[in-house]
């Protein structure tokens, strides 16, 4: 049986063992944040070299949710940084998942938030909100889908069918 979503009493290896069915997420991520173990139910975006959703979203109230964000893979402009991480924090967010970049890592990893990106860029990206919110995403062999649980600790990422 899978511990409740927002529980730190678990490793993603024994829910793998215990559970089959979840999904396991095939991407490489490094952890970026000081929270290395986190969960919670999925919130997604899905956008290319632009973080408005991003900031919009993180700097709502989280009630423990993480926001998992597609932005296809790219290395070329970091979707988050120490600001919206910030927010993320103080709204109540566990943990993002990047499918992309951050930038100001130094201070990101300071952070009490869950932080999982493919790596770093000090480029910024655009602002102007482009992208969906809330819509299923697909990366790594894993579909997330808002709603679903996502457990994510230094060995990778499981997420709910």
């Amino acid at each position: 049986m899978n511990p409740p979503a927002g529980s730190d009493d678990f490793t993603t290896c024994d829910l793998f063992d215990a559970d089959e069915s979840l999904q396991s997420c095939s991407l490489q991520f490094q952890d970026l944040g000081a929270r290395t173990r986190f969960t919670g139910p999925v919130r997604t975006i899905r956008c290319h070299r632009d973080n408005g959703l991003v900031k919009q979203i993180l700097n709502s109230p989280g009630h423990g949710a993480v926001l998992v964000v597609d932005g296809g893979g790219s290395l070329e402009s970091a979707l988050m940084g120490d600001l919206i991480a910030a927010a993320a924090v103080r709204n109540g967010w566990a943990g993002v998942v990047i499918h992309g970049v951050i930038r100001d890592r130094d201070v990101v990893a300071t952070l009490d938030l869950g932080v999982k990106a493919l790596g770093s860029n000090p480029r910024k990206s655009a602002k102007d909100g482009a992208g969906e919110v809330d819509v299923p995403l697909q990366f790594g062999g894993v579909r997330f889908t808002p709603g679903a649980t996502l457990w994510a600790d230094t060995d990778g990422i499981l997420v709910t069918p």
